[in-house]
């Protein structure tokens, strides 16, 4: 008879073996949260995905097109410890962050929406992961994206087990097919239908797990942030010839056209360490041309006021905007607008006597242009 302590040490071992298990990023148990079960999330490990492998706990079968193989991203990394496990913040709307074939999709949206609405159970999971209802599958997929990774990525990655969602970390292969929203987020892994959310931030101490492939760098990985506005479409680049494509939000490829206004750079520019003037997000289609500070004081478009106008003679008034008034005692003739009466040289400014003697105004004239 097995003594209790024998039982006791061997039911630990067990348990520490199904910890190790989980925390390999196979399915294993964890907390239950609103979006299922934690998993690997809170193992602190990473779980690295090549990109035709479905991983732990697929939901569907593959779903992917063949695609072109990923651009290098560095040089192979030469052990755990050989450089930090950091994820550089890239922004969904980075022209470049995807590519493709022209007028291909990466995925069979149309399968995709069939495999995952054809069980019932994993379309709960599945929903309840992607913070939809099951009923609204079919549409959230043809909402989505085709595209291709061209960086490794780190996201949340969810597994099937037991009728739930398993969280846990894991780092795309650049090449791997997803699809993306319209803020540029990866929301389904094609490969095994898992959904996608965004990385969560590791301590530093997190370890990759899994096979490592070639150009596998821990220090170039990137994690998708969502761009600041919904977009129309993506831009992203032709893995056949290494030309922009634009490619509309929802689309399988089939309007796919070369931009009209393509990005100021080189689509093998470098997605983490760009070179200066390449912006790290496109600015929104409804953006004002540069110009003066709008908050500042505006011009106005008419003729302006130049202010008060210089006295058009020499009696120190300015001349009234208005007609010609007259109070009480004024002559009976006002003068023509040519008659001009100049004042003394060193007569101060405001009003002047009259130079001519008090007789009707008529009886001055002829003397005034005189000689």
């Amino acid at each position: 008879m097995r003594s209790p302590r024998r039982f006791r040490r061997t039911a630990l071992a067990a348990l520490s073996a199904g910890v190790l298990f989980a925390a390999g990023g196979c399915g294993g148990g964890g907390g239950r949260t609103a979006k299922g079960t934690t998993g690997t999330a809170e193992a602190g490990d990473i779980l690295l995905q090549p990109l035709a492998s479905p991983g732990p706990g697929p939901f569907t079968a593959s779903t992917a097109r063949a695609s072109a193989a990923p651009s290098p991203g560095g040089a192979p990394d030469a052990g755990p410890g050989s450089a930090p496990r950091t994820a550089h913040p890239v922004s969904g709307a980075v022209p470049g962050l995807y590519g493709g074939t022209r007028s291909v999709a990466a995925c069979d949206v149309e399968r995709q929406a069939a495999l995952l609405t054809d069980d019932e159970d994993k379309a709960r999971a599945f929903a309840d992961a992607a913070a939809i209802e099951a009923v609204q599958i079919p549409g959230y997929l043809k909402s989505l994206t085709p595209v291709v990774l061209r960086a490794d990525a780190q996201v949340t990655n969810h597994g099937y087990s037991a009728g739930s969602a398993t969280a846990f970390q894991a780092v795309l292969q650049a090449g791997t097919a997803v699809l993306a929203d319209s803020r540029g987020m990866p929301r389904v892994r094609c490969a095994c239908g898992n959904p996608l959310g965004p990385p969560e931030a590791a301590d530093g101490k997190a370890a990759h797990r899994g096979e490592r492939w070639p150009g596998y760098d821990p220090a170039r990985i990137v994690a998708v942030e969502p761009g600041a506005t919904a977009a129309t479409s993506l831009i992203i680049v032709d893995a056949d010839d290494n030309t922009w494509i634009e490619r509309a939000v929802g689309d399988s490829g089939g309007r796919d056209r070369a931009p009209d206004d393509p990005p100021p750079f080189e689509p093998d520019v470098d997605l983490l360490f760009p070179p200066p003037g390449r912006p790290s997000e496109p600015p929104p289609p409804d953006t004002a041309p540069t110009g003066p500070d709008p908050s500042g004081p505006v011009e106005p478009e008419g003729p302006t006021d130049p202010g008060p106008a210089e006295p058009s003679d020499d009696f120190g008034d300015t001349p009234p905007e208005g007609p010609w008034e007259y109070e009480e005692g004024d002559p009976d003739v006002a003068p023509e607008p040519t008659q001009v009466f100049p004042a003394e040289p060193d007569e101060p400014a405001g009003p002047a006597e009259p130079p001519w003697p008090d007789e009707p105004m008529e009886a001055g004239v002829g003397d005034v242009f005189a000689g």
